[in-house]
């Protein structure tokens, strides 16, 4: 496999240090990237080929990762048509579908879509992915191999299903740094220092996250399994309950799974 890579910021970094990490030949991956800051801390990081423009290693390459940001997306494909044309193509742009991809390729049709989150820039992401069905089975393990570098790999078999995907795991790293954060707060409010609170709110939530991963029960057994007849985490859920933050947060996530269709419309129209 040779990978070449669309622009080369956080997430093709993480993405080529995962896969580096894991084994794969330098060698064997070249980025295009405009930015010179962008290239200079590529070719300080990893001792791959980094480019201003599509080159011999573009060309032969047989995967091609579009990580521009989506709003650039089109002019950043006008130099590529021709050389994607015998290439798996993995986009890990947020928003962009990919039928509005294969009209800026000349009609490709070998495509993924990707929606990766931040927590892959230390290897602990998920990624889900769609595949048109012309992708082969080949290409497919091709793509959970590279996306797999930096954390956990699921498959949706429609692409409107990306919608509700990037409003729970795409944006969801943000509502947890909320939770944390308020969480922390409130600790700071009942008198707890700064720092301790702080701490108390991060482990809290990673060590609760680890256990949900790696238990096998269900995250409501996990929340019955501490709350105590009577007890302080009872007093705390049943103000929840009260407020009906469940279906507040239900209705969170209904608008950022509208609104991601919404800029999936607004990112593919043609001027």
């Amino acid at each position: 496999m040779r990978i070449a890579f669309l622009g080369g910021g956080n997430m093709a970094s993480a993405l080529i240090g995962g896969l580096i990490a894991q084994g794969f030949d330098a060698a064997s991956i070249s980025v295009i990237e405009v930015s010179a800051g962008a290239r200079e801390r590529l070719a300080a990081r990893y001792p791959v080929r980094v480019s201003t423009a599509p080159d011999a290693a573009t060309h032969e390459s047989d995967t091609l990762v579009l990580a521009v940001k989506p709003q650039d997306m089109k002019a950043a494909l006008a130099s590529l048509c021709g050389e994607a044309a015998s290439k798996l193509v993995i986009s890990i742009a947020a928003g962009l579908r990919l039928a509005d991809l294969s009209r800026w390729l000349g009609g490709h049709a070998r495509l993924v879509r990707c929606m990766p989150n931040v927590p892959a820039l230390i290897g602990a992401g998920i990624t889900c992915l769609y595949a048109l069905p012309t992708v082969s089975a080949d290409e497919r393990s091709r793509a959970a191999r590279i996306l797999g570098a930096v954390g956990e790999v699921v498959w949706v078999e429609e692409e409107a299903l990306l919608d509700p995907v990037t409003a729970v795991s795409g944006s969801g790293p943000a509502y947890v740094f909320w939770f944390v954060e308020h969480l922390a707060l409130a600790g700071e409010k009942l008198g707890l220092a700064p720092e301790i609170a702080r701490k108390l709110a991060v482990h809290t939530v990673l060590g609760a996250a680890r256990l949900a991963a790696q238990s096998g029960e269900a995250p409501g057994t996990l929340r019955e399994q501490v709350t105590s007849k009577g007890g302080t985490t009872e007093a705390a859920l049943g103000v929840f309950a009260e407020e009906r933050l469940a279906e507040r947060f239900m209705r969170a996530l209904e608008a950022a799974s509208r609104r991601g269709a919404e800029l999936g419309e607004q990112l593919g129209k043609d001027p």
